[in-house]
């Protein structure tokens, strides 16, 4: 088989799929996997930029290694450590090299705590004296190399210490960790949900100075709820939980001399909100944003460790919220690669030492949705955009003076791309719609292909044996916009036939359904509905992302309102074709999408027969500050913003079926959501069905959960709709 034809042998094998029909999807058969894509191990670039590395594990022997390979051949070039010649670890799950790839830290025995945080077993690999070193007894969290690999600072108990690689002694740092009361070095909940984060201190650039947060969580609620488990009494889960319009931790910036141990607070001006730390070339020189409780407001400051000055290096103001990221690139002299949305768009900017604009580098109207970095050397900035329109994604580098653009991987579909550290070469991901994921080798100066890696020709071979429909994209005029739409008909639509309509949604603030990528779960269980005769339809409407900030933050203060008068009036006009049965339309979301369908149903009983929301928010009280109050200020601020969307105020409006499924042991969206709005409708007297989930936490999977959820919502579309 010639590689060069291989796009074409893709396409044709899609091309068999629109008209196979041998046998329907079911639901057993997404949720264990059946069409799982072929996908690239993680792989890490060296700081050479020839050689990469990746965790492999062997499922048979349980041993587990990291293994260097070369990106212009992609053949293995050897076995940096294996765990069957570690004699204390069986296998590893994780790993990361110290900044001069001397030495490795891997993980065992790793649990998790929320989303993003862990407790594991953690040791310090010597790839030259193959010397193994176990850095606690204990299980700690986020173990962090100094710069030379001599020491290793992390969390336990919610205190901050450093272990000795040399001396083999460990230092308390901190002492006043208490649980669901003091943090150091880490997160609290809802920074680690909402500013996607848990590792709150870093090393500077030799190693002398460690910059660490403390949260005081002593006047922040706490919530509880119950785990179920298999024992004769359930267990209460209680942690610190603030909700829209309570107290937050009191967060404040520490600076630690490593080698006299002293610690020495950082005045940031009563910031109420430390989303990111973030050390600078110079060792002396710390960044540290800050944002005002609405959100409305960040500055950015230049810390001097040494002087003890702190000046204001930037700031960013919006009459809605400013975005966090991690687009932030200090270049040699501490000039520095930003982004923002000041000119109504998400673009790159530069900006000199002392924070004065340099360049606006990208312009447009589309956005900029990846920020890959800077090769300095030759004075190329990578990144990924929408220029090729909002429902796809290309690669692209630009000077920072903001000429000789070039397009790297801009085939119409989702362009995703892994660079090498020095910026020689880059793996990218290409998928559409009509496309899974195809894996392909590039040079990253002009994008040129040096050979494909992998494709899932594969799964393309196995789905021609069963009904599978194409995404039909397109805008729908909706309250004077254009919005983002595709639908999914039966493979024997008939257009003289009534078909009942289906729309699956999200609608989040700054979200995104309507992509030009490949199947997902939800994707492969909607395609089983088609089969069975129904229309499917996704449309993103206002407050979605990727079309500018206007259209983004148009939301703002009134989350519900404009998402769900958008839904509702697509509905009623999809409900005008010829082929759509306007008396069998249904609709259905997870989480913001439950929020989204539950609103439909009831603010538009007169379009929508039928409703499915999973784990809802009901009322934006019950949720998290952070997330809550970007969007829409306090309760106390803004009563009739919360009041005047939340869907257990108006129960009686409820005409349709509806399905309202939860986990009890969601720590995100509480279930306490689901319990109100099942209270409000039975003092309504209003029928529904509804389904929980014990211990099960916002994703509700485990064991035969998801197949059962999803039967069950099958049922329930059959039935009903």
């Amino acid at each position: 088989m010639r590689k060069t034809h291989l796009f074409a042998l893709i396409l044709l094998s899609f091309t068999a799929i629109t008209w196979a029909q041998e046998k329907q999807i079911e639901v057993a058969e997404i949720y264990q996997g059946a069409f799982r894509t072929e996908g690239m191990d993680a792989l890490r670039s060296m700081k050479n930029g020839t050689q990469y590395t990746v965790l492999n594990s062997n499922r048979f022997s349980q041993i587990t290694t990291v293994d260097k390979y070369d990106y212009k051949t992609l053949e293995k070039v050897g076995t940096v450590v294996s765990s069957a010649d570690l004699a204390d670890i069986p296998s590893f799950s994780s790993y990361d090299f110290s900044s001069d790839e001397k030495k490795i830290l891997l993980s065992t025995e790793v649990e998790p705590i929320f989303r993003h945080s862990t407790l594991g077993i953690f040791y310090v690999y010597d790839i030259a004296t193959k010397k193994l070193v176990k850095i606690s007894a204990d299980k700690i969290q986020e173990p962090l190399l100094s710069p030379n690999g001599s020491q290793v600072a992390y969390v336990k108990s919610n205190n901050i210490y450093i272990f000795n690689m040399v001396s083999g002694e460990t230092r308390q740092i901190t002492t006043d960790g208490v649980t669901n009361k003091i943090i150091n070095g880490v997160t609290d909940w809802v920074y680690e949900e909402e500013f996607a984060f848990v590792r709150a201190f870093e090393w500077n650039a030799d190693g002398s100075k460690i910059a660490f947060l403390r949260f005081d969580e002593t006047n922040v609620p706490e919530f509880s709820m119950d785990v179920y488990g298999t024992g004769l009494y359930q267990q209460p889960h209680v942690f610190k939980y603030p909700k829209a319009g309570e107290n937050n931790s009191i967060v404040t910036l520490h600076l630690l001399d490593v080698a006299s141990g002293a610690i020495s607070a950082v005045n940031t001006n009563n910031a109420y909100y430390i989303p990111r730390i973030k050390w600078m070339n110079n060792k002396n020189m710390l960044s540290v944003q800050t944002l005002n409780r609405h959100q409305d407001h960040l500055t950015m400051y230049a810390v001097n460790a040494k002087k003890g000055e702190v000046t204001v290096l930037l700031e960013e103001k919006d009459d809605a919220y400013v975005d966090i990221t991690d687009n932030l690139t200090f270049l040699e002299d501490d000039s520095f690669i930003w982004t923002s949305e000041k000119d109504g768009w998400n673009h790159i900017y530069l900006y000199g030492e002392d924070g004065s604009l340099m360049n606006q580098i990208t312009k447009g109207d589309w956005e900029v949705t990846k920020y890959y970095g800077y090769d300095q050397n030759e004075d190329k900035i990578y990144y990924q955009s929408t220029e090729n329109g909002s429902i796809n994604r290309g690669v692209y580098n630009i000077s920072s003076g903001g000429d000789d653009k070039k397009g790297l991987a801009v085939i119409k579909g989702t362009n995703n791309a892994s660079f090498s550290t020095d910026f020689t070469y880059f793996i990218n991901t290409f998928s559409s719609a009509e496309m899974p994921q195809v894996y392909t080798l590039h040079q990253a100066i002009n994008g040129k292909k040096i050979k494909d890696i992998k494709d899932n020709s594969q799964l393309l071979k196995r789905l021609e044996g069963y009904a599978v429909s194409p995404k039909e994209f397109s805008t729908i005029s909706i309250n004077g916009n254009d919005l983002n739409m595709y639908m999914i008909k039966p493979k024997d639509f008939d257009p003289s036939k009534k078909y009942p309509l289906f729309m699956y949604q999200y609608s989040g603030p700054g979200s995104q359904n309507v992509s030009n990528s490949w199947m997902g779960a939800n994707d492969y269980w909607h395609q089983m509905l088609v089969a069975e005769g129904y229309i499917v339809a996704c449309v993103d409407g206002r407050g979605t992302g990727f079309k500018g900030r206007d259209f983004k933050k148009v939301t703002q203060k009134e989350l519900g309102k404009y998402e769900v008068e958008d839904q509702i009036a697509a509905a009623k006009k999809l409900s005008e074709l010829p082929y759509i049965d306007e008396e069998r339309t249904g609709i259905w979301g997870w989480s913001y999408g439950g929020f989204m369908s539950t609103n439909c149903i009831l603010k538009g009983n007169d379009t929508f027969e039928m409703a499915i929301a999973v784990a809802p928010v009901t009322s934006w009280a019950f949720y998290d500050t952070i997330y809550t109050e970007r969007y829409m200020q306090t309760p106390q601020e803004n009563p009739s913003g919360y009041d005047d969307n939340s869907p257990f105020n108006y129960p009686q409006l409820l005409e349709g079926d509806y399905l309202l499924i939860h986990g009890t042991g969601d720590d995100n969206v509480h279930v306490q959501n689901s319990m109100r709005m099942i209270e409000a409708l039975i003092q309504a007297d209003k029928q529904f069905d509804w389904g929980i989930y014990p211990d099960k936490n916002h994703g509700i999977y485990g064991g035969n959960t998801r197949i059962h959820l999803f039967n069950k919502m099958t049922n329930f579309i059959k039935e009903k709709l």
